[in-house]
């Protein structure tokens, strides 16, 4: 020793003490060099000798160590690294084979530190009866191989009995067989080629024996499948045997499993750096993350851009970023020499079974961020079980994205992409416009009958026009569910129904949707639906239809877009609309939402006397839908004198509606009065709170509040809830300020106007017992 600090042939004690002077746990310096624990405990113990030059390095800018320190330290790694021996006997084999060396690795490789940690860790448990398999695998593009082959030189002191690499051409139409990989492995081992038994079984036996006693790392590149693999993988010894696939190889058991996820943002902007240099990208730092958002963080994309400016060295960023932004050029750019991912793609695409083919191309003219088997079924022309099992070999393959908990899928976006070019290069615009067509009627068939499940006006014992009433669902719950997941898709099918002229597919579609958007109010899409079945009824020639359409337009624009001028404009087209139609009840209902529009316009005054208007002409009407609607009206109006500062009067008029609620409606359900009579309860309590008559407001806003949740409507419960929350905050009640936070939040992910009001409540709340 010297000066207190351990001899250089000693890596471990050396480490040990310089850790201790320092004053770190093993944890602390685990975490400051980013080492595990386990590694550094083995390090220590002596384990592991011969750290690479990578880890030292680490560990000594962890260890704060001088220029001497740090060299010392490398020194005494160095003397624990395995060196080459020569071969004296070729039936015992090579320490470091030749034959089938690791390729290069990738200089410039970033991310992926858990997944290399965690191969750290197996190479480090593996033992003489416990040899470690992982397969890599995932979707093409996701550097697979990339990954494997840097793992493997970062492994490579851990095996000191040789490193092999083999590829297994799982992409190629002919792909290794087991018998020649066998083969080139014992070749590899040193047996001659006279000495390598014929049969496939033979030969791995042999390769067994051989491989029992030694470290290896034996590196499987492109595995196409189970029964490829099988064979090559060592039975017994210390070895770490590494497989990638763009295939899950799923039926390969006592196997640990490195699924590669995308790149975070950072991390492809990182990749990106590494490559064309830092100070291209801290120039274009926007055009950067833009161009990782475009690859969409997919390791091979970001690869190609990088390589290609790296060619271009005068080439801005934002130019490449300009030509990848058009969808139609994307994968063209996503090319630099022998480099593509179109081409990458390709590899994956031809393996696929011909009906796999077709379900993959056709999977991408489906709407929205994902899609169901009965979606890609329809639109590929498969029963509902054979695009299953093709939506799972296509999981499989790395080709889609399976959802975590639904039986759905998703594509990448390029993959998207790639697959709507085969669309057009394979099937044309007649089988195109055919699955289109096909899905559009079956989606808004299924649509129509989910909905009307939430009409209090349908008839429960009619048929329900269901196309497979045997999967149709079967209750709210299940109609909720289903037009939830499937809002993309049946929304795209009443746009291609209204562009193909279907306009009475449409007006029925809506129609049947009109008590079901009254429970989910907060989507923006109910102006489209209404605004395109509004068209259609005049298309159709229908001012009835037109009168009714646009007035559930002027609700949308109101409630759901909180836009009250178009609403105001839709209102008035549908009073014309139903005057012309000599329809009464269209007629009160167009001048209560002109009344709605106007009243959130500030234009109060005209806004009551639309509301007066309306309840005279519904009063007039003896249908049960005149009934409802002048309750809406009579509340409407009590809210607005609450507003103007006639709380007294509003409390009357909300009374009114409450004994109209009570005695009920010939023909309407119990149900139906149970929400009329919340709303009813809601401006009740508001009225009162108008009045500071708070213990009088707390009980029918609470009631109102848990009406409104059995109902699962989330726009009215969460606006019961606010109210609630305001009424408790002035009696100064425990619950107000949780009640508040989370009337805020809901508000706020509803995109409320209220949301404000929320918020500035909860702060007063807060600087009152602040000031307390």
């Amino acid at each position: 020793m010297r000066g207190g600090t351990p001899s250089t042939e000693d890596f471990g004690q050396r480490l040990r003490f310089l850790r201790a002077r320092a004053g770190l746990s093993q944890e602390a310096l685990s975490h400051a060099a980013g080492v595990s624990v386990r590694a550094l405990a083995d390090m220590e113990r002596g384990r592991t000798r011969g750290p690479q030059r990578r880890t030292v390095e680490a560990l000594a800018e962890a260890l704060g160590l001088d220029g001497d320190e740090a060299s010392g330290l490398e020194a005494s790694a160095a003397q624990g690294r395995p060196r080459p021996r020569p071969v004296e006997n070729p039936a015992e084999g090579p320490s470091v084979p030749v034959p089938l060396a690791l390729p290069r690795d990738i200089q410039d490789f970033t991310a992926r530190d858990t997944a290399l940690a965690r191969l750290l860790d197996l190479a480090q448990d593996a033992g003489a009866s416990r040899p470690m398999v992982t397969v890599v695998a995932g979707q093409p593009g996701l550097g697979e191989t990339a990954f494997a082959v840097h793992a493997a030189h970062r492994l490579a002191p851990h095996f000191p009995d040789g490193q092999l690499a083999l590829d297994l051409h799982g992409m190629d139409t002919e792909p290794t067989t087991p018998r020649d990989a066998l083969a080139r492995l014992l070749s590899a081992m040193g047996v001659t080629d006279a000495a390598i038994p014929a049969g496939t079984d033979d030969r791995a036996s042999l390769w067994r024996s051989l491989a029992a006693g030694r470290r290896l790392l034996l590196l499987l590149d492109n595995a196409t499948d189970e029964t490829q693999v099988g064979p090559l993988l060592p039975g017994a010894g210390p070895s770490l045997t590494i497989v990638t696939s763009r295939q899950a190889l799923a039926g390969l058991t006592s196997v640990h499993r490195c699924d590669l996820a995308l790149l975070r943002r950072e991390e492809a902007v990182e990749l990106l750096t590494r490559i064309v240099g830092p100070e291209r990208v801290r120039a274009e730092a926007q055009a950067a993350r833009d161009l990782a958002d475009l690859c969409g963080y997919l390791p091979l994309a970001v690869r190609i851009a990088g390589q290609r400016l790296l060619s271009r060295p005068h080439e801005r960023l934002g130019k490449l970023v300009a030509r990848l932004v058009a969808e139609g050029r994307r994968l063209d750019g996503l090319q630099a020499g022998s480099l593509q991912v179109r081409a990458a793609f390709a590899l994956s695409y031809r393996q696929l079974s011909a009906d796999s083919r077709t379900f993959l191309r056709r999977a991408a003219l489906a709407a929205g961020a994902d899609f169901s088997p009965e979606t890609g079924a329809l639109l590929a022309g498969l029963s509902y079980e054979r695009a299953v099992a093709c939506a799972e070999e296509l999981t499989d393959a790395g080709l889609l994205q399976s959802d975590p908990t639904a039986e759905r899928y998703r594509f990448h976006d390029l993959l998207r992409l790639y697959a709507a070019e085969q669309v057009e290069a394979e099937d044309g615009p007649e089988a195109r416009a055919a699955a289109l067509d096909r899905t559009t009627e079956w989606m808004l068939r299924r649509a129509t009958a989910a909905a009307l499940h939430f009409d209090i006006e349908h008839d429960r014992t009619a048929p329900s026009g269901d196309p497979d009433p045997d999967t149709a669902p079967t209750g709210r719950e299940e109609a909720r569910a289903w037009l939830e997941a499937e809002r993309a898709q049946w929304l795209a099918a009443l746009r291609r129904a209204d562009d193909t002229g279907r306009h009475r597919q449409v007006l029925d579609t809506a129609k049947a949707m009109h008590w079901f958007s009254d429970r989910t109010q907060h989507w923006e899409q109910w102006v489209e639906v209404f605004r395109r079945s509004a068209d259609s009824a005049r298309a159709l020639g229908s001012r009835r239809e037109e009168a009714a359409h646009l007035n559930y337009l002027a609700w949308a624009h109101n409630l759901c877009v909180h836009d009250p001028r178009s609403a105001l404009v839709s209102a008035d087209a549908a009073l014309v609309a139903a005057r012309d139609s000599e329809d009464g009840l269209q007629e009160g209902w167009a001048l209560g939402y002109g009344a709605g529009a106007l009243h959130r316009l500030g234009r109060m005054e005209e806004a009551r006397t639309r509301l007066r208007a309306a309840a005279r002409c519904l009063a007039s009407q003896g249908s049960p839908q005149a009934r409802l609607a002048e309750l809406t009206i009579l509340n409407s109006l009590g809210t607005l004198l609450r507003q103007i500062g006639r709380p007294a009067e509003a409390l009357d008029i909300h009374r009114r509606s409450e004994q109209i609620c009570r005695a009920g409606v010939p023909g309407r359900t119990d149900e139906l009065f149970a929400l009329y009579h919340a709303v009813a309860r809601q401006q009740i309590g508001n009225d009162l709170a108008a009045l500071e008559r708070w213990p009088e407001a707390e009980p029918p806003l609470r009631q109102a509040l848990a009406s409104f949740e059995t109902a699962q409507m989330p726009a009215w419960t969460e606006q019961a809830r606010l109210d609630l929350g305001l009424v408790l905050r002035a009696m100064g009640h425990p619950e107000a300020r949780q009640t508040l936070i989370a009337a805020r939040d809901a508000l706020a992910a509803l995109r409320s106007p209220r949301q404000d009001e929320a918020a500035t409540a909860l702060a007063a709340l807060d600087r009152t017992m602040t000031d307390r």
